[in-house]
C-alpha cells in the first residue's frame, strides 16, 4: 500500500479499530486505579501513574507520526529529564546545545554537574559538536536552535557519536515529527514538547520520547512509573484530539512564518531576520536536505529594548507571550529573560500562527511603523 499523507496520517493516527456505536477517539479513560482482581499481570492497566489507556493510544498516534515506539510525559522538560538521568551516571559526559532551550543547560549545570556528571555545551554548529562528542555517553541537539534558529546536520553528527558509542537524543520540538524525521536522521532519541507546536492551541502541558530502540525505551517506561512523570488523562485526550490537524496547522504557520522573515527582511529597519526557509539564511541549506517543514519561528533584531517594546505593544493581532508554535501569532523579547541567549536586548522571536498572511503582514508594519517612532 502506498504511504499516506501527512493530513491522513495527522487524523487517523493512533485511533483504535472502529466499534459499532463508539466514538471514533475514545475519550479520557478518568481514572487512577482500575478494576484489578487477582494476579495485576493480567490485567493491561492497574494505576494510572503505570498506564493509561489514553495514554496508549495517544503514544499509538505519537509513535505512527514518528516512525518508531512513543511514551507520553507530563511536559516537554519531564520528557528531557528522563532522558539524561536515566542515561547518564557520575563520571559519563553530557554534549548538550549551549544555545538552545535554557531550562536544559539550568538543569544541567544544577543537577547533573553537582552529580559528577560531566557538562559539555556546545554551539548548534557542525565542527563545534563533532568536536565535542568524543567520550560522550549522551548528546542531545536542538535543532533549529532556539531561539537562534541555527540547524545542525543530524546525520553527520549522529554517526560520529555512534562512532564514540554514544546515544544521540534530538529535541525536535520546534519542527515536529512531520518537519523532521529525526529518527530517519540516525537520533536513537525523538524529544517533543507537545505542549507547542504538535498540539499547536496553547492549552496544555506535555511532551513525549519517541524511539525505534527498545532497550532505551523500557528504562523511560520504568522511570516515568517510578517519579509519576505522567501526564494527566483529559491532557492526553485533547493532545491526541489536536494532532488531527497538525499537518494543516503546520503549513500554514510556516507559510506564514516564510512571509514574515521575507517582509522583515526586505525592510531596512530590521537587523538581522533569520528563519531556515529563507534562501539566503545561513541554515537554509541543510535544513532543506534534513527537513520537510521549517516550522513557526522567526527571530529579527531591532536597535534596542525601547524599539522592540515598542514593536510589540504596537501589534494588535500578535500576542505577547513566550511560548511558540500555536494557532496564535505569539512574539517576544527574548532577553527580558535574562537566560544568557546571547542575544541583544532588541532581539524578538516570533511565532507564526494560523491568521491570514495578509492581516499578520499588515500587523507586522503596524509593530514597526511604532518601532520606527519610539527609535
Amino acid at each position: 500500500m502506498a504511504s499516506k499523507g501527512d493530513s491522513t496520517r495527522s487524523v487517523h493516527a493512533g485511533l483504535p479499530p472502529a466499534k459499532q456505536g463508539e466514538p471514533i477517539l475514545p475519550g479520557p479513560a478518568m481514572a487512577a486505579p482500575f478494576h484489578l482482581q487477582g494476579d495485576p499481570a493480567d490485567s493491561p492497566y492497574g494505576y494510572t501513574r503505570e498506564d493509561n489507556p489514553t495514554f496508549a493510544n495517544y503514544e499509538a498516534a505519537v509513535g505512527e507520526l514518528e516512525g518508531g515506539r512513543a511514551l507520553a510525559f507530563g511536559s516537554g522538560m519531564a520528557a528531557l529529564t528522563a532522558v539524561a538521568l536515566v542515561n547518564l551516571r557520575p563520571g559519563d559526559t553530557l554534549v548538550a546545545p549551549a544555545d538552545g532551550y535554557p531550562v536544559l543547560r539550568a538543569t544541567a549545570e544544577s543537577y547533573l554537574r553537582p552529580r559528577g556528571i560531566e557538562v559539555r555545551l556546545v554551539p548548534t554548529d557542525d565542527d563545534a559538536l563533532l568536536g565535542a562528542v568524543e567520550g560522550a555517553r549522551l548528546v542531545m541537539l536542538e535543532t533549529p536552535s532556539n531561539p537562534r534558529l541555527d540547524v545542525c546536520d543530524i546525520e553527520r553528527i549522529a554517526a560520529a557519536a555512534h562512532e564514540h558509542g554514544a546515544i544521540v537524543a534530538v529535541d525536535n520540538t520546534l519542527a515536529t515529527p512531520l518537519g523532521q524525521p529525526v529518527l530517519d536522521l540516525g537520533a536513537d532519541l525523538s524529544v517533543v514538547a507537545g505542549t507547542k507546536a504538535l498540539t499547536g492551541h496553547g492549552d496544555l502541558l506535555i511532551g513525549h520520547v519517541a524511539t525505534r530502540d527498545d532497550a532505551l525505551l523500557a528504562p523511560l517506561r520504568a522511570w516515568r512509573a517510578s517519579t509519576g512523570a505522567v501526564p494527566g488523562p483529559f491532557e492526553t485526550w485533547l493532545a491526541h484530539r489536536s494532532l488531527a490537524t497538525l499537518a494543516l496547522r503546520l503549513e500554514r504557520q510556516c507559510a506564514n512564518a516564510l512571509a514574515i522573515a521575507e517582509a522583515l527582511d526586505a525592510d531596512a529597519r530590521t537587523g538581522v531576520v533569520r528563519y531556515p526557509g529563507l534562501p539566503g539564511d545561513p541554515a537554509h541549506a541543510t535544513a532543506k536536505r534534513q527537513m520537510r517543514a521549517y516550522g513557526p519561528l522567526v527571530s529579527f533584531a531591532l536597535s534596542n529594548r525601547a524599539t522592540a517594546e515598542a514593536f510589540l505593544a504596537g501589534c494588535e493581532l500578535v500576542a505577547d507571550a513566550t511560548s511558540f508554535g500555536g494557532v496564535h501569532t505569539t512574539a517576544e523579547r527574548r532577553a527580558r529573560w535574562g537566560h544568557g541567549d546571547d542575544v541583544p536586548e532588541g532581539f524578538i522571536r516570533l511565532s507564526a500562527g494560523i491568521e491570514d498572511s495578509a492581516d499578520l503582514l499588515s500587523d507586522i508594519e503596524r509593530g514597526m511603523a511604532a518601532a520606527a517612532d519610539r527609535a
